[in-house]
């Protein structure tokens, strides 16, 4: 550039200020280390607060568990329902009474293979593990899986026990813990033997048996001692699901389960495979059998009635009590042919559609065992006793206690009493009374001999006007007779209401050499545990003099020959008894015996209506004593008279 050349100067225009990015400074090393550390505290925090409120929630669950758990210190005294053993007198069940169908069995008492075969089905590890087992539950789920089905459950028999006697049958969550913390302390406060005596003792069965004796008895009629391998692995696998298994329902599924038992107990060592084949081809000899005997329900039921006035309600369908009554089940049986006869041929005559109703008793004239009782027709439609509930008339069947104290107070036999009409005012009904005999004649001069096997009524009046009805209400007071008595010369007739067993017992004297037997239901009751809690041995008393007893023994055995009774001759042995009818044939009866039996019969209507013209104790009450007696042991004569 010449120097000449001017050079024009440009203006420069100021720059807007722009803030400047503050520089990016080097972090420290305290720096760089805080950030990442936050992010680890509050995970730590977080997951600290969780385990704090899991632990708060555990420990309040824990604690609301631990506040309801019931205690298991009562577990180690085993108290459980049991059932009630009543026996005949041979000692044979015939009835079991019971709210829960038990009886306890000692573990030394069973079978070895029994308790294993359990242990086998139910819990393998058993003897191993604390009373609950983590590794059963998934063994058990993974083998359900495979099978499709539940074929193996995962609760130990601890944890079994423990819902059997602690806790309710809710299926919560709160149960499934209570169950695992009471089975881990039963096993720390128990051996495992005596969790197993409960187990065995305590499982439901099915059939309403609980514990292995009552199943044995319930699925085979024999106590667990008798028990095959078979029958052994059959209970063994009920208490899955006794319903699903019951072999009397569902033999094929009970076989399968069988099968599984017996694999257990050859996988767990217990038995050899070529053992666990035999028993599972061993035919199974399933036996149900009744819970009460046949037609002995109205016994049975005068021995509940006993025991639970006596010791009430609890220990009899509790208690575990065996009972011994007096009961001989073939003479049982026989009662209940011998009246269900006498009925049926009552109504094949008569056409009678009103329903009538008889009762039997047979008892032993020395000891007063009472051998057999019959109070109706039909228990499962009338549970009324006929034979001790109800207080009917029994007619001429008193008038051998009013010939007795007679004899008693001076008369005999042969003694003559006038028979011929009475007009007596009053007599206990308010009116004028002119007693008939019952063929409505009048006879004169009659012996007691034959007033008694004409069953003369006149005469009977006429002894009591002369012995007082104080003297004879007192010999009926020692005969056994409690019921309420008429005090009136009505009486003489058999007026007041007495029970067939009372009546029955009366006649003991007679065939007993003037000794009354008191009637004897119960030998004997035994507790639980083996104590006795009342032994009865027979009782009898003098009631009147042998000449008395023996006197009214030939009269009586005049009634059978030639007299009112003459429908109860039949038996090679010497029998004697007495009919009894009362107005309108409202009641029939007849009281006979041998030297070994002495046995009473009533018939009639529980509404009090007539059984028709003719029904007399001797044509309808001595056929069935006949037919008892007969089927008694007594070898027959005369097969006419029940025609």
């Amino acid at each position: 550039m010449s120097k000449g050349t001017a050079v024009k100067k440009v203006k420069k225009t100021p720059a807007k200020k722009t803030r400047a990015p503050a520089p990016i400074k080097k972090p420290t090393a305290r720096a760089a280390r805080k950030k990442p550390w936050s992010h680890v505290h509050c995970i730590v925090l977080l997951l600290g607060i969780s385990l704090l409120l899991s632990i708060f929630i555990g420990s309040t669950l824990y604690l609301f568990v631990l506040l309801d758990i019931p205690k298991i210190e009562t577990i180690k005294d085993y108290r459980p329902k049991m059932a009630t053993l009543v026996k005949d007198s041979r000692h044979e069940v015939i009835k079991n009474i019971y709210e829960e169908n038990r009886r306890l069995v000692p573990m030394d008492k069973m079978p070895a293979l029994l308790p294993m075969a359990f242990v086998a089905a139910e819990d393998a590890r058993f003897y191993e593990h604390p009373g609950v087992d983590i590794w059963s539950i998934f063994r058990a789920l993974f083998h359900n899986i495979r099978a499709g089905s539940r074929a193996q459950g995962g609760s130990t028999i601890t944890q079994q026990v423990t819902r059997s006697l602690l806790l309710s049958r809710k299926k919560v969550y709160s149960r499934k813990i209570k169950e695992a913390i009471l089975a881990y302390r039963i096993d720390s406060l128990m051996n495992k033997d005596d969790i197993l005596y409960i187990y065995l003792n305590q499982i439901y069965l099915g059939e309403g048996a609980y514990g292995v004796e009552a199943a044995s008895r319930t699925y085979f009629n024999k106590g667990v001692n008798d028990l095959t391998l078979a029958e052994m692995a059959l209970l063994a696998g009920l208490p899955q699901a006794p319903s699903r298994y019951a072999p009397f329902k569902n033999f094929d599924r009970a076989k399968d389960r069988q099968a599984y038992v017996l694999n257990r107990m050859v996988e767990e060592g217990y038995v050899s495979a070529a053992t666990a084949r035999r028993a599972f081809d061993q035919p199974l000899a399933l036996q149900q059998k009744k819970q009460t005997a046949d037609g002995a329900e109205y016994y049975l039921q005068q021995v509940s009635n006993y025991v639970r006035n006596k010791y009430g309600q609890e220990l009899l369908t509790s208690g575990g009590l065996t009972i011994y009554t007096c009961l001989d089940p073939i003479l049982q049986k026989n009662g209940v042919i011998a009246i269900n006869k006498g009925v049926k041929n009552y109504k094949n005559k008569k056409g009678d559609r009103t329903k009538p109703q008889a009762a039997l008793v047979a008892m032993e004239p020395d000891t007063g065992r009472i051998r057999a009782l019959v109070g109706g027709i039909d228990f499962s439609v009338s549970q009324f006793n006929r034979a001790t509930q109800a207080r009917r008339q029994p007619g001429s069947a008193f008038k051998p206690i009013v010939y007795a104290a007679a004899l008693e107070s001076g008369f005999h036999p042969a003694s003559v009493i006038e028979d011929r009409p009475l007009v007596l005012k009053g007599a206990g009904r308010g009116r004028t009374w002119r007693p008939q005999n019952f063929d409505h004649r009048f006879h004169g001069l009659t012996t007691l001999r034959e007033g008694l096997i004409q069953s003369r009524n006149i005469v009977a009046i006429k002894l009591l006007q002369e012995v007082g009805i104080d003297q004879v209400v007192k010999l009926a007071r020692k005969l056994g007779i409690s019921s309420e008595i008429t005090a009136d010369l009505t009486l003489a007739l058999g007026s007041s209401g007495v029970s067939l067993l009372e009546l029955t017992g009366a006649y003991t004297a007679f065939a007993n050499h003037g000794r009354y037997a008191v009637p004897l239901l119960i030998e004997k009751i035994v507790d639980h545990e083996g104590n006795v809690l009342e032994e009865n041995r027979p009782k009898s008393k003098t009631v009147m003099s042998r000449r008395t007893a023996g006197q009214i023994d030939s009269m009586l055995q005049g009634v059978i020959e030639e007299g009112t009774g003459q429908k109860a001759q039949g038996l090679k042995v010497t029998a004697a008894g007495k009919t009894g009818t009362t107005d309108r044939y409202m009641d029939a009866w007849f009281v006979g015996y041998t030297s070994q039996l002495v046995t009473g019969v009533w018939m009639g209507h529980d509404k009090k209506i007539s059984m028709g013209s003719g029904a007399t104790g001797g044509r309808i009450a001595a056929p069935i004593w006949l037919e008892f007696m007969k089927k008694a042991g007594y070898q027959e004569i005369r097969e006419e008279v029940l025609h």
